[in-house]
């Protein structure tokens, strides 16, 4: 009987082996999918914070053209048709995808009449790292992200005279322009010489979109 169990635990001793390398292979395989993964979620985190950038910076150059838009009678509605944005954010996106340890590899702003919506796509600098799957250690990952700018307001409702008044056809004479956004009225007085501070946000939204 003595005999007879010491050549069993023998034989069983290799399938132990067996057993635990699986079990260690599987752990490290597991390891490398959760690598692949955090890499993925970093190229996604850069391309949304590109995309966001880029929006933002492009928004805060609207304002020149929309109150010269302002001024026209049917100025608002060639504003929306017709603005381009050519390589507006883009120096903004490379420089929030550099400091998520990433490139811009590709962008592009697709233009619409409410809304234009910027593209960004990315690919980490670094790679998923050293990994028991082939090839992984050498793998970046790449990641999309769609932001837009959104006009929030419908057409102007109605000028109303301005704050001042010469008589010399000066900037006092220029009309206060209300805008309807989201339902809330927006005076913009075209004779201050800032007319849209603050208003910027209220009037172009911004966000991500799913792409």
């Amino acid at each position: 009987m003595l005999g007879r169990n010491r050549r069993d635990a023998g034989q069983a001793f290799p399938i132990y082996i067996v057993m635990v390398a699986g079990l260690l292979f599987l752990a490290f395989a597991f390891f490398a999918v959760g690598q692949a993964s955090a890499t993925r979620n970093g190229a996604q985190g850069a391309a949304d914070a590109a995309a966001l950038a880029a929006a933002q910076e492009a928004r805060r150059g609207l304002g020149p053209d929309l109150l010269l838009a302002l001024r026209e009678p049917n100025g608002l509605n060639e504003f929306l048709a017709g603005h381009q944005y050519y390589e507006a954010g883009r120096g903004r996106a490379m420089q929030l995808a550099y400091d998520n340890r990433s490139d811009v590899i590709d962008f592009g702003w697709h233009l619409g009449y409410w809304q234009d919506a910027v593209t960004a796509r990315v690919k980490t600098k670094y790679t998923v790292g050293d990994s028991v799957v082939p090839g992984m250690e050498e793998k970046h990952a790449t990641a999309t992200a769609t932001a837009v700018i959104e006009f929030r307001c419908g057409p102007k409702v109605r000028d109303l005279p301005g704050a001042g008044g010469d008589g010399a056809g000066g900037e006092a004479d220029l009309p206060i322009v209300t805008l309807v956004c989201d339902g809330q009225k927006v005076p913009i007085d075209l004779g201050d010489s800032d007319p849209l501070a603050g208003l910027s946000e209220l009037i172009f939204a911004v966000h991500l979109i799913d792409d």
